[in-house]
Formats: C-alpha cells, structure tokens, sequence
C-alpha cells in the first residue's frame, strides 16, 4: 500500500527564515525589471 505523506506535518511554527535569506529575497526584488513590449515581456536583473 502506497505510503501517505500527506498525514505528517510538514511545517512547525519555529521553521523561520534567516534574515540573510529574506535580505536576498527582498534585494532580488528590487532588482529584477519587467518590460512589456506588445505581446511579449522581458525580464532583466540590474545588478
């Protein structure tokens, strides 16, 4: 019989993110440009 992973908590409440990895995140944001010409879009990180 198949084996349910589902039924297992996959999150607990002290999995948090390291400032580091919410600093990437936050940076990348900022970083990343999005140019719609028509139909088409670009996308292009200003690094």
């Amino acid at each position: 019989m198949a084996k349910l992973y589902s039924k297992k908590k996959l999150a607990t409440s002290k999995m948090l993110p390291k400032k580091e990895t919410i600093s990437f995140i936050l940076n990348y944001s900022k970083a990343l440009r999005i140019t719609k010409v028509g139909s088409l879009s670009f996308e292009s990180i200003a690094n």
